[in-house]
């Protein structure tokens, strides 16, 4: 690879800008689509295996278009930029399909649509930064993608609240209809998506590769989706053990992350405005709260960025993520209890810290224990572990839920804060080293 420019502060901008577009899709995604099924119809102990497109497709799309994108070159469009272009029109797309569903089917396979959108376009752009920046750069671009998925998801979660209290704009409906409020705020986030990843398409551009005709002999013994699966798994039998260690820790981090997505919404209309009718304005009113919930810990999670280096030397990362998870535990089981709208802000502080630390500290410790050659592969297998814990929630919570607590959805929640703590003891036993460790099979 010939050596690689250093670029200035703005095309840095550039080229991670899309992410605002993509993380307005996502925040839109999690804020709201629990709301929109029950609207629909949904009943709330079915809602995790309603939504088990989000895991599913992350599963089956990242890893494969990942491998593909590596293998692509087109003329005017790069390696990465025609993967985040198709996804961005899929996504423009399937936001503006998704809350006029008329049944709650077709907004189930709206969902499968939209979450694939989502990952066609965001799996690029973390490759994007290692084709684009030098190694001393990285860490900037990197940090530029984390600040716009903050800020996407801080102002896409108070998209509902704002539509309905700063522009009048309806928050009620006939019953099986989704409120305006929510209808114009995914319109809003359509068209974000495609316009900030459309600024990255023509405003980056990517290196060729050095030899084109190695090139194209390498793409075409290594070409088909079947050994890109093959590739991705044959590398789980060999994963270094500290990466099988965070594993376990991620596991049940994101478990404890897919019951407050998905159960927030109806525990607040109930427990907070009293309301258990998806028809009736005290529930809209609920999901709206919630949205400006998310953005809280969002926005906690933005600034906790910049501290974490620092706690990190004073203790140490795993040390760190203990905490910061502990934090999260707390929070989630606090809105458990919480009646009151504003205290549920002061429990998202703790979810804030914890969503930090996960979306930094396991990739910080992980990329010090893997060899250098495979760095980006078992990056893509790492994300198995973020994937699989989702899959179990929709799998397990509903049934939870119905058959232990009455299907009150708030236990949900107090089982994502006791899995928080779990994940927390289990950094205890992380091996946290800056070089190649022993490799184990499962």
């Amino acid at each position: 690879m010939s050596e690689k420019k250093r670029l200035g502060f703005w095309e840095i901008w550039n080229m991670s800008f899309g992410f605002l577009g993509i993380q307005f899709g996502f925040a839109l995604q999690l804020g709201n689509t629990s709301r929109i099924f029950e609207t629909l119809g949904a009943e709330v102990d079915k809602l995790a295996i309603y939504t088990i497109a989000a895991p599913a497709t992350g599963l089956l799309v990242q890893p494969i278009i990942g491998y593909l994108s590596d293998r692509t070159w087109h003329p005017k469009l790069g390696r990465r930029r025609p993967y985040f272009l198709i996804g961005a029109l899929l996504a423009t797309l399937s936001l503006f399909v998704l809350p006029n569903s008329p049944s709650l089917y077709i907004a189930i396979g709206m969902l499968w649509v939209m979450d694939t959108a989502f990952n066609v376009s965001m799996e690029p752009f973390r490759a994007f930064v290692g084709d684009k920046l030098p190694g001393d750069q990285r860490t900037a671009g990197y940090a530029m993608q984390s600040f716009f998925i903050g800020i996407g998801a801080v102002v896409a979660s108070a998209l509902p609240y704002v539509m309905t209290n700063w522009f009048n704009v309806s928050n009620v409906a006939e019953p099986g209809v989704v409120p305006d409020s929510v209808k114009w705020s995914f319109y809003l986030g359509a068209l974000a998506f495609i316009l900030a990843v459309g600024w990255t398409v023509i405003s980056s551009r990517e290196y060729p590769p050095d030899n084109m005709e190695e090139f194209k002999k390498m793409r075409k013994e290594t070409s088909g989706v079947w050994y890109a699966v093959a590739d991705i798994f044959k590398g789980l039998a060999h994963m270094p053990r500290t990466m099988v260690e965070l594993a376990v820790v991620q596991f049940f981090s994101w478990f404890a992350l897919f019951a407050m997505w998905i159960y927030t919404t109806p525990t607040v209309a109930r427990n907070v405005f009293h309301a258990t009718d998806a028809g009736t304005k005290e529930f809209q009113d609920g999901g709206d709260w919630v949205g400006l919930s998310f953005s809280v810990y969002n926005g906690v999670a933005a600034l906790v960025a910049f501290a974490l280096p620092v706690l990190a030397k004073w203790t140490n990362r795993k040390t760190t993520h203990l905490i910061c998870l502990v934090l999260g535990g707390i929070g989630l089981i606090a809105v458990h209890y919480t009646t009151d709208r504003y205290m549920l802000w002061v429990a998202m502080i703790g979810v804030g810290f914890a969503w930090a630390s996960i979306l930094a500290m396991p990739y910080a410790i992980l990329v010090g224990s893997l060899p250098e050659k495979r760095l980006g592969y078992y990056v893509g297998v790492f994300n198995f572990f973020i994937v699989i814990p989702q899959l179990v929630a929709a799998g397990i919570l509903g049934f939870i839920l119905q058959n232990w607590f009455s299907s009150d959805p708030a236990y949900a929640l107090l089982i994502g804060g006791a899995s928080f703590f779990v994940a927390a003891l289990l950094c205890l036993v992380i091996t946290d080293r800056d070089r190649p460790s022993k490799q184990i099979s499962l």
